[in-house]
């Protein structure tokens, strides 16, 4: 167990990096984008170095934040909770994957998986936050909850008071809290894999 911990941890830290690494290059790439008026999305069928850049870092980011679900799953099996919140990770890392492999191109089964990225991702936190309440991890609890929170508003803010004309940012804002809390995790899942062998 302790060297599925240790491989998840890893890939917990390095799948954030290798994610915004691209999707900050294909940015930096394409300069017509817009943060208010684009989706992230719409990179993933640019020309050039764009597309092949975003998209290959969804795809190899959300195979590595798999790998971490599997690691989150070892640790929160004993309660039916953090079972649920484990398999929808799951099901938002498999959503990723899919982003990048189905890209604008595809419609709609692109706009499907982001919807299921972005709804899986808040709810497996929010379920998570419950497991570890429940295991008297009060401080993982609280910032579990404060993430999920975080990764859910820009969509609820979005979808009431419509704050920018397409979803870059509500996207980009979510998406950055997942990682921050995938990495501090990943570094969590190593620790404790590091002392199951001591």
């Amino acid at each position: 167990m302790s060297t599925v911990l240790k491989v998840a941890g890893i890939c917990g830290l390095v799948a954030p990096i290798l994610a915004f690494v691209c999707i900050l290059s294909a940015i930096a790439s394409y300069s017509p984008f817009n943060w208010v008026t684009n989706a992230l999305s719409d990179l993933g069928v640019q020309a050039g170095f764009t597309a092949p850049i975003f998209n290959f870092g969804l795809v190899i980011s959300g195979f590595l934040f798999l790998v971490f679900a599997v690691g989150v799953f070892q640790l929160v099996s004993k309660r039916l909770v953090g079972k649920a919140g484990a398999l929808f990770l799951g099901l938002a890392c498999v959503s990723l994957v899919c982003i990048g492999i189905f890209n604008e191109s595809f419609k709609p089964i692109h706009f499907y998986f982001s919807v299921a990225f972005f709804v899986f991702l808040p709810v497996s936190l929010l379920l998570l936050a419950g497991y570890f309440w429940l295991t008297d991890q009060l401080k993982v609890s609280l910032f579990t909850l404060v993430i999920g929170l975080a990764a859910a508003t820009p969509w609820v803010l979005q979808y009431t008071v419509h704050y920018v004309s397409n979803v870059a940012i509500p996207e980009f804002v979510s998406a950055f809290a997942g990682s921050l809390w995938t990495a501090i995790l990943g570094a969590k899942i190593m620790k404790k894999s590091s002392q199951s062998k001591s």
